[in-house]
């Protein structure tokens, strides 16, 4: 049922006494009857109102109507979790306490790191990747194995074999965090901490009893409450204060007559050529060539060259380079995608005339039919003339197949290794650079008195006077090597920043938006909990007063201040050298 002012709305109960003869009026979408005109069109006003959520994918500002069919969208997107994984996924959710995207990033990661029975995975068999499906988990001295069937064409099991478990692999998520986010809202009835429905609960054999810490917590809270930056604990016999020990949830943050004031925060550009909602895919894009620009050989290109190109209602050579250069990449793989072409018997040459070819075959794989519609546009040559949005999301696909290749995957670890063996290098830098600094100190210090010595004792500490010099001299050579190795941890550092592939955001805000940094930009994006909304910042004073305007009291805006501190001169550098690098900010929105 969808959410009025973000709250439950219960739907009017049928008049009592009603005669099937009486003349009255029906809200069609509701089935609500009313005997007064009055009060029917005062309810149909109310439902045509933007006030109105989504109680599943939490998209505001809507009808009831509109309301009512992302629901049903958003019901149908909760089915398509596997059901092998239901009962995994309603174990973690019952009773969590954590926040609805922080849960779906916690199940995420459990589900790619655990092996499910009934699940398709990858494996190498006979020197080759193949698709193969989970028939039985096995323990086998503490080393978890599974007995896998290998598939073919056609879903067919042909034989079985038993491997590790760590030697199995997805070569795509077996769910994405979009599918796990309905999937939740769907199937509790309480969010705070989660519940889900009695029902599933028994299905799948999940405990309905809340665990010790949640009775605690409920318990605690109706016991406490938050005034004036104190907690009063309420007790039959006494009121005790006690302190707020800060950082706290951001939310529960509440302004103190102490507090410094903060300054208002910015407001947000806006002027995307590309669909607001779109922002995301563009980026996710033009970061992806960016990053293994030379895996793909494409030349760096940036971000409002993307832009322009998406946006052009004719083929262009930009587009379809990158095209071009994925397809490649794919074929190369002999992945899932290398057969469809090779089964028509295509010349397994991409070119800039071919491309289009393979982009109609890629369609038909994608089995999407929001995407799939496109294939006759595009083998007329009207390629530019597909929406914006769809030709993003097409890339997206791209891409996501693209990440699972072995040579990216092979890029990705061999950067990861390289980082390892870097940081190995900075952390032992670091400790003896500390050390002879401790060194430095006690010979100083040793100095001082050792002169205070000589001064006393005339003519006898002149002696020790020139010996001091002597160890002051090696002292200044010691000080000079540690000035040197100080400029070799930098240059660490830069080596580092330069094999990172940011995947995760510096932090976030009381609203929990999500802040990026790509250091290859230099703008600020900001993003609504439903994607459908983006806007960004682009020069130091907004940068200055966003980060004046974070509260340290909270949790996530002390944390993200201190990242922000962190890039803070890097960022500064992108923004007054003119440079179109991008900040950017996700936010989502606790429902």
């Amino acid at each position: 049922m969808p959410l009025f002012d973000k709250k439950p709305f219960s739907l009017l109960e049928p008049p009592k006494d009603l005669d099937s003869k009486e003349k009255v009026f029906q809200i069609r979408f509701t089935k609500e009857i009313f005997r007064d005109y009055e009060e029917y069109l005062k309810r149909l006003n109310l439902y045509r109102q933007r006030v109105w959520t989504c109680n599943i994918s939490g998209k505001s500002n809507l009808t009831f109507e509109e309301a009512l069919v992302s629901e049903h969208k958003a019901m149908e997107k909760a089915q398509n979790l596997p059901t092998e994984l239901m009962a995994q996924v309603l174990r973690m959710t019952q009773y969590s306490p954590l926040g609805l995207y922080e849960l779906v990033d916690k199940i995420y990661a459990s589900l790619l790191e655990e092996v499910f029975e009934g699940i398709e995975l990858h494996a190498n068999k006979d020197g080759n990747v193949a698709p193969c499906k989970i028939l039985k988990i096995l323990d086998s001295g503490g080393t978890k194995m599974c007995e896998v069937g290998w598939i073919r064409k056609g879903k067919a099991i042909t034989n079985t074999s038993v491997i590790k478990a760590a030697d199995l692999f997805y070569r795509r998520a077996p769910v994405s965090r979009n599918t796990l986010k309905f999937f939740i809202r769907d199937a509790t009835s309480q969010s705070n901490p989660w519940v889900i429905h009695e029902n599933l609960a028994k299905k799948f054999g999940i405990t309905i009893e809340p665990p010790d810490s949640v009775m605690k917590g409920r318990k605690r809270q109706e016991n406490e409450t938050v005034e004036d930056g104190r907690k009063k604990l309420k007790t039959d016999e006494e009121h005790a204060y006690v302190l707020i020990k800060y950082p706290i949830d951001d939310l529960l943050v509440r302004p103190n007559a102490d507090d410094p004031s903060l300054f208002k925060r910015p407001l947000l550009a806006t002027d995307f050529r590309v669909p607001r909602c779109s922002v995301g895919d563009l980026l996710m894009v033009w970061d992806f060539c960016s990053s293994f620009g030379r895996a793909l050989n494409l030349s760096p290109f940036p971000l409002t060259d993307l832009e322009n190109a998406i946006c052009h209602k004719e083929s262009n050579v930009l587009l379809v380079e990158i095209h071009a250069a994925l397809f490649h990449l794919l074929m190369k793989d002999e992945g899932d995608y290398f057969t469809v072409p090779q089964n028509k018997k295509q010349k397994l040459k991409v070119s800039s005339v071919t491309w289009a070819e393979y982009l109609c075959d890629f369609l038909e794989m994608t089995k999407n039919e929001e995407l799939s519609t496109n294939i006759a546009t595009v083998r007329r040559g009207y390629y530019g003339l597909i929406d914006t949005n769809i030709k993003l999301k097409i890339l997206r696909e791209l891409v996501e197949e693209a990440i699972e290749t072995s040579a990216i995957r092979e890029i990705l670890s061999d950067r990861v290794d390289q980082k390892q063996v870097l940081n190995a290098t900075k952390r032992e830098n670091t400790r003896k650079d500390k050390k002879e600094q401790n060194l430095n100190t006690e010979i100083a210090m040793k100095n001082e008195e050792n002169q205070t010595d000589a001064v006393q004792g005339g003519h006898e500490g002149v002696d020790e006077l020139v010996r001091r010099k002597e160890e002051n001299d090696k002292s200044n050579i010691s000080r000079g090597r540690t000035e040197v190795k100080r400029h070799m941890v930098q240059h660490l550092e830069t080596e580092i920043e330069k094999l990172s592939i940011r995947s995760s955001p510096l932090g976030k805000d009381r609203q929990y938006s999500r802040y990026w940094f790509f250091k290859r930009e230099g703008r600020l994006f900001v993003e609504t909990a439903d994607s459908r909304e983006w806007g960004y910042y682009s020069t130091k004073e907004e940068l200055d007063a966003l980060m004046d305007s974070l509260n340290v009291k909270g949790i996530r805006e002390r944390a993200l201040k201190r990242q922000l501190e962190k890039f803070y001169s890097k960022i500064s550098v992108l923004v007054l050298g003119g440079l179109q690098g991008v900040w950017f900010v996700e936010s989502n929105h606790p429902r």
